[in-house]
């Protein structure tokens, strides 16, 4: 199957899931997650209607969104987990950041944006399962992180991302994104802001992830097809 019919199966997921949970398609956003995709694919998914893309490491990601400035209506994120050393130019290329988990790096980002005259989007990243080699802060210490990133003049927090620990059957992700809407929920009560986004679920378990709150899905391989 190509990218287009790949492109419309999902969509019909995630109808289907809002259907279920009594959600509004029109508030997901389909993120193609195209880190080392070519930019013909990237291209190729853009004319099947998808409009965000996703890149893990940003001097990839730099070249890409070069290679296609003309594309004036894309919109790029950062999805992988960010070295402060290149917190600048994330912050000169990426819309939206999703992998804020760490003082320093909320520090430098802030700074950057600065610089630039500019209000940096950012998505705080919770390892929900605490696990030693994923990105994120852990929960417990999330809403100190929070605080500290909501005094930042400029940046601004749109919500939580996580990327829970892989399992067979998706049913076992659907209690860490519960959890991950519960903390966004917590600190939305806490602190009296609105956050709009939860960015959770993948190629394999983004329908449940929709039944469970979330806006932005994060999808590669039901896309692109398997990575080479």
């Amino acid at each position: 199957m190509g990218i287009e019919e790949n492109v419309k199966k999902i969509v019909e997921i995630i109808k289907n899931a809002c259907e279920k949970s009594g959600r509004d398609p029109e508030d997901i956003i389909l993120l193609a997650a195209s880190k080392t995709q070519p930019v013909e694919k990237i291209v190729e998914a853009y004319k099947a209607g998808i409009k965000f893309f996703g890149e893990n490491r940003v001097q990839e990601g730099i070249k890409k969104i070069e290679t296609l400035q003309d594309y004036e209506d894309i919109h790029w994120h950062l999805i992988g987990g960010l070295q402060t050393n290149k917190a600048k130019y994330a912050v000169k290329y990426f819309e939206l950041i999703h992998s804020l988990d760490r003082e320093s790096l909320a520090d430098e980002l802030d700074k950057r944006a600065k610089k630039l005259g500019k209000i940096q989007d950012v998505l705080i990243e919770v390892n929900v399962g605490e696990e030693e080699t994923k990105y994120g802060v852990n929960p417990d210490s999330l809403k100190k992180l929070f605080e500290y990133s909501l005094k930042k003049e400029n940046l601004k927090i749109l919500g939580l991302m996580c990327i829970p620990p892989y399992f067979e059957d998706k049913e076992k992700s659907r209690p860490y994104f519960a959890s991950l809407r519960k903390m966004k929920e917590d600190l939305e009560m806490e602190f009296g802001v609105s956050l709009p986004h939860l960015s959770m679920g993948m190629s394999h378990d983004f329908d449940v992830a929709i039944e469970e709150g979330a806006t932005i899905v994060r999808i590669g391989t039901a896309i692109f097809g398997e990575r080479n």
